[in-house]
């Protein structure tokens, strides 16, 4: 089982680079993507409807061109969720969960605080609604796997400049204290599995670079795009890879592979 996790920063700009042709290729099972900004009645041309595959939006409904999330399946799922139940998370487009038996896959994206001081206020807001919601399926009985951009690192191992960020959103202490505890439980069966950082404990990697000052050329990246797995998918968890040859927009293409079928 092949899940794919890319943040397109506009799903249109990167089908104009080739993305879908490149996804193609990939023979992935399930791919979640983030930052559509666009509609779905905008997404009509045929390059938006890879044969064999099953597609599901969720648009911004507080203003288009924004935020936006996706999920693409070989098989159809049993069902797709796009609330959480709250407003100003859900208008915003940032979640949709695809279900297949008892796995469930979710597109999210979570806020950027880096913009305002009010988004960054939201940002904060969002993650302590979020924690309980992330407690109750980390205790369900479903296995989960959250596919998405989280706008935020985890350690010096995930950024590239470490001193020069620490009060930069994204790697505030608070935001990595937050997104630590969801992944650094003492008791690994109540703990997120961070799939990239399972398979490779030392490894720097990055999913994202700014635009300014050659920073992709340079590798000053960030990794931000995750894949978290209920510990149930621990053993599971075979390979995974960041795309860095081809360039679909700022973020890079985060594949996982599991052992098993989807539904399975």
């Amino acid at each position: 089982m092949r899940i794919i996790s890319f943040n397109a920063n506009g799903i249109r700009s990167a089908a104009s680079k080739g993305f879908f042709e490149w996804l193609k290729e990939q023979k992935a099972d399930v791919t979640c993507i983030q930052e559509t900004k666009a509609q779905e009645e905008q997404l009509g041309d045929e390059v938006f409807s890879p044969r064999g595959q099953h597609r599901f939006f969720k648009d911004a409904s507080t203003k288009k061109g924004y935020s936006g999330v996706a999920i693409y399946s070989r098989i159809k799922p049993d069902e797709v969720r796009t609330s959480l139940g709250w407003v100003p998370f859900d208008d915003e487009g940032r979640y949709i969960e695809a279900r297949f038996g008892k796995l469930s896959v979710v597109s999210l994206y979570l806020p950027s605080g880096s913009s305002a001081e009010h988004r960054q206020d939201f940002k904060f807001e969002v993650m302590a609604w979020f924690l309980p919601i992330l407690d109750g399926w980390l205790r369900s009985d479903r296995d989960y796997v959250l596919c998405g951009d989280w706008n935020i690192v985890r350690s010096e191992l995930d950024i590239r400049n470490w001193k020069s960020n620490q009060k930069t959103s994204g790697c505030l202490p608070a935001e990595r204290e937050w997104m630590n505890a969801l992944c650094a439980n003492p008791n690994r069966n109540a703990a997120w599995v961070d799939a990239y950082r399972e398979l490779h404990p030392e490894g720097q990697a990055y999913t994202w670079w700014s635009s300014r000052g050659a920073a992709r050329a340079k590798d000053v990246g960030w990794r931000i795009d995750y894949q978290l797995a209920t510990p149930s998918l621990r053993s599971r968890l075979k390979a995974c890879s960041i795309e860095r040859v081809r360039q679909f927009s700022d973020h890079a293409p985060f594949s996982v592979d599991y052992s098993g079928a989807l539904r399975g």
